[in-house]
């Protein structure tokens, strides 16, 4: 649902200082036009269907239906609108049931509003957004869930990478997002990006989760 003009967001916590703060925040931000607010995942769903939004921003614990739930319903009732879960918590029962719900992403509440406006604009172009205590959540269970032991030998794509990109790449393991990376490297965004795009090809990868599994796995410490 990706297009040249503002992304459709719709905004759904149950408190309403909460949806009024997030409006006024992300109203300002450019890219962003907030096209509604919903107070339960019930309400959300409704309004999917009616408004028609590319990113839905939803909280986890609400009422009549919680955001795990909503997320559920939604991705698989419109595929092409992507959830992004922003919540208050960040323990692992809420991070791995929303992705596995099909969210884009799963963020904190304590995040600056340019960052936040910037995981929106990149979840309606399909790129998974982690919060760095979730990124490290989601690494530890898919790597519990592969066994947890890397290969005796390291894949041949890994001496394909510079020394930069493996910096890169750990930095995107440790859940920096692309402004972050760029300050600690000295380097521009644009450089960022363009290096996370080549680590991605050169290691056959999807997604920034998908490299941070690999990290994981095989490039530990710094």
């Amino acid at each position: 649902m990706e297009t040249s003009e503002n992304v459709r967001l719709l905004i759904v916590d149950d408190q309403e200082l909460m949806r009024d703060g997030l409006t006024a925040i992300l109203e300002r931000q450019p890219g962003i036009e907030v096209v509604g607010t919903a107070a339960d995942g019930a309400e959300a769903v409704r309004l999917v269907a009616e408004l028609a939004p590319d990113v839905v921003l939803m909280d986890v614990r609400m009422p009549v239906l919680d955001g795990v739930q909503a997320t559920a319903e939604i991705v698989r009732s419109w595929p092409a609108v992507k959830v992004v879960v922003l919540s208050t918590f960040d323990d692992d029962d809420h991070v791995t049931q929303a992705l596995r719900a099909g969210a884009t992403g799963y963020l904190l509440k304590n995040l600056p509003a340019q960052d936040l406006a910037e995981a929106i604009r990149l979840a309606c172009r399909g790129v998974l957004q982690l919060a760095p205590a979730a990124a490290a959540k989601v690494v530890a269970a898919l790597s519990a869930a592969a066994g947890g032991s890397p290969p005796a030998e390291p894949p041949a794509e890994l001496a394909r990478l510079t020394d930069r990109e493996r910096e890169v790449a750990r930095l995107v393991a440790a859940g920096s997002n692309n402004r972050e990376i760029a300050q600690d490297l000295v380097i521009s965004e644009g450089t960022v990006k363009s290096h996370i795009s080549s680590i991605l090809s050169q290691l056959n990868l999807r997604d920034r989760t998908q490299l941070a599994v690999f990290v994981h796995q095989h490039l530990p410490g710094r």
